[in-house]
């Protein structure tokens, strides 16, 4: 017998789908039953117009174009084209759908959500595993604080084991930016000698005993890298 979704179930599906947290596959398989479920269409529908309305005070602005292609490629760059349709359907672009974005980001209640991400990063990154397409570790440069913004998505620590992020610049050995706690959001302060360094460099976690690498070298096993691009 197959199992029925619960209803409270197909309410926060509905509002993943509106959001497009939902993977590929995921959206594929709950436009799926769209057609079939009216009440599906219904919860929906609902989503949608409640983040709509939450852009409604927002005034309209057109930003510049570099503005407008950075937060394009931050906010869409894993999605596909199909997907991008939600916040355009309700009139949503620019500036309006990026502060919608930000609005839900802080409704959510993770570990470390009284960080906030940095209003206008220097450089972005955004860390894979090898052969991976999933993002499990986002990052941005905030020069207003000389701060690492660090973003972790999904990314779970071994037993006994700790994350420490690297800093790779050029034929450089990798420097150390710390082990990262177990938030979700959080802050590595960079030093005067880091930030000189930081353009053109890439970004990795590694794999590592409690407490971070004992040699100031990676030991473990690379978890996931990303190249520092300007945004």
């Amino acid at each position: 017998m197959s199992e029925v979704p619960e209803k409270d179930d197909d309410v926060v599906l509905a509002g993943e789908y509106a959001l497009g947290l939902l993977s590929a596959a995921e959206a594929a398989a709950f436009e799926s039953r769209l057609g079939a479920e009216p009440e599906l269409r219904a919860l929906y529908a609902q989503w949608a117009e409640d983040f709509a309305v939450l852009a409604d005070e927002i005034p309209e602005e057109a930003p510049p174009a570099r503005v407008k292609a950075a937060l394009d490629r931050r906010l869409f760059a894993d999605e596909p084209p199909a997907r991008r349709g939600l916040f355009e359907r309700f009139g949503l672009t620019g500036l309006a759908a990026a502060a919608l974005v930000v609005a839900l980001f802080f409704v959510v209640d993770l570990p470390g959500s009284g960080v906030q991400p940095p209003e206008s990063p220097v450089y972005h990154a955004d860390l894979r595993a090898e052969g991976e397409e999933e993002i499990i570790l986002a990052a941005g440069y905030d020069a207003t604080t000389q701060e690492m913004y660090v973003e972790r998505r999904g990314m779970q620590d071994r037993p006994d084991r700790d994350i420490e992020m690297w800093l790779i610049a050029g034929d450089n050995p990798p420097v150390s930016l710390g082990v990262l706690p177990e938030n979700e959001r959080l802050r590595l302060p960079m030093t005067p000698e880091q930030i000189a360094v930081l353009q053109g460099a890439t970004l990795a976690i590694s794999d590592e005993p409690e407490g971070g690498s004992p040699t100031g070298a990676p030991t473990g096993d690379i978890l996931a890298t990303g190249p520092l691009e300007d945004v």
